[in-house]
């Protein structure tokens, strides 16, 4: 379904339902290791930003944390 909007959509809705919710930000979590250019490329489309990095235990993945100013 990749180049449909539905994605672009979802997040529309979340944004203008969490800041009608009095929310700030919406934040997500993005695979670093392995990479996933197409999310990050998306993701900085709507204007996410990185804010932390983890890596869960077990070490199969690095993990990005990105989050959008709402408003």
């Amino acid at each position: 379904m990749r180049g449909k909007g539905l994605a672009r959509r979802l997040y529309e809705a979340l944004f203008e339902r969490a800041l009608a919710a009095g929310h700030e930000r919406v934040t997500c979590e993005i695979n670093a290791a392995p990479p996933n250019p197409a999310s990050d490329a998306f993701h900085a489309a709507l204007g996410f930003v990185p804010i932390g990095q983890a890596a869960p235990p077990g070490g199969a993945k690095t993990v990005r944390y990105f989050e959008r100013r709402l408003g």
